[in-house]
């Protein structure tokens, strides 16, 4: 009998897991679905460090200095100031105050790698544009003044760099740019940030899975179409390109939501709201107590012994 119990015993173990190999070198082992680059991790298969650097800011130009100001830094010899001499970036009632209208200008990995130790978990709300895929020339003509007049702007050496930098290995280099700036971002938005990534239609889908990544699918709010042109007579054997989309995400399952209306013009007033209240002027309109769809609960009961038409339910719950 103890053979029998000893034979059932080894019948209901289960089979030990079977190991998998170790990869072998310059290779990994793939345990999700990720968006892979060349560059995105190391030989020995971990991800690559984001650069991290902390460097000090020059403020170049005041707009709006007092004329006292000025004559107080001169008086003690014209110290070139850093940006946290102005404001050292002290909690309290002026932090808002101390940071506002001011443009930093720079490579935005750096910018960021210098803010976050003062700004780290404290930004709600984020926007970035980076450059699309339609080549490197970043001049452009941009009105002055009422009559007309126009200026000529041409790309700078550091923007020209910049976008070529961008794009040295193709889609690789891209990828890597977009990657490390999220990361940081990630580190500065707050727990109730969100962020609002500005692409074309080149590379959204891939930056989709970036940020996925990064943020978490849960993350993702909304694929937002900016709409910049109409088609017109697009003849190049596909439909028009006309939006750009902006990627909406979320640091954490409680942002800052502020809902957005448009408003309406006179004329739409006028058809929207058709009936005027006599004793005050208001505009209002009217509409039916019903709606099409047949109820089990009580919207679809008779109230006050009206009858509803067959198919139709109360749109309201009524009290009395």
């Amino acid at each position: 009998m103890s053979d029998k119990k000893n034979h059932d015993k080894q019948n209901n173990q289960k089979p030990a897991a079977a190991r998998l190999p170790d990869p072998s070198p310059g290779m990994m082992r793939v345990t999700r679905t990720e968006l892979v680059w060349p560059g995105k991790y190391n030989e020995d298969g971990t991800l690559k460090e984001v650069p991290r650097v902390s460097l000090p800011f020059q403020v170049i130009e005041t707009v709006n200095e007092s004329r006292a100001t000025r004559e107080v830094l001169t008086q003690k010899g014209g110290i070139q100031r850093s940006l946290f001499d102005i404001y050292e970036g002290k909690e309290g009632d002026s932090f808002e105050e101390g940071w506002k209208n001011k443009l930093i200008w720079g490579d935005n990995l750096l910018v960021m790698g210098s803010l976050l130790e003062k700004f780290a978990g404290k930004i709600d709300l984020i926007y970035i544009d980076p450059p699309f895929a339609t080549g490197a020339d970043f001049s452009f003509m941009t009105p002055i003044g009422e009559l007309g007049d126009q200026v000529y702007k041409e790309q700078s050496i550091i923007e020209e760099k910049a976008y070529r930098d961008t794009w040295a290995k193709g889609p690789a280099s891209y990828f890597d740019m977009i990657w490390n700036r999220l990361m940081i971002v990630r580190e500065m938005l707050s727990e109730q940030g969100s962020l609002y990534v500005h692409i074309d239609w080149h590379f959204s889908h891939y930056i989709k899975c970036i940020m996925d990544e990064v943020f978490g699918q849960d993350a993702f709010r909304n694929e937002i179409v900016r709409e910049k042109c109409n088609p017109k007579n697009y003849t190049s054997g596909q439909f028009g390109n006309i939006h750009d989309v902006i990627l909406f995400y979320r640091k954490s399952n409680k942002p800052v939501w502020n809902r957005i209306f448009t408003g309406r013009s006179p004329e739409q007033i006028e058809k929207d709201f058709p009936m005027i209240e006599t004793a005050t002027g208001r505009r209002y309109k009217t509409a039916p107590l019903h709606a099409p769809g047949a109820r089990k609960g009580i919207t679809g009961k008779p109230w006050k012994e009206i009858e509803l038409p067959p198919n139709y339910h109360w749109r309201y719950i009524h009290d009395t």
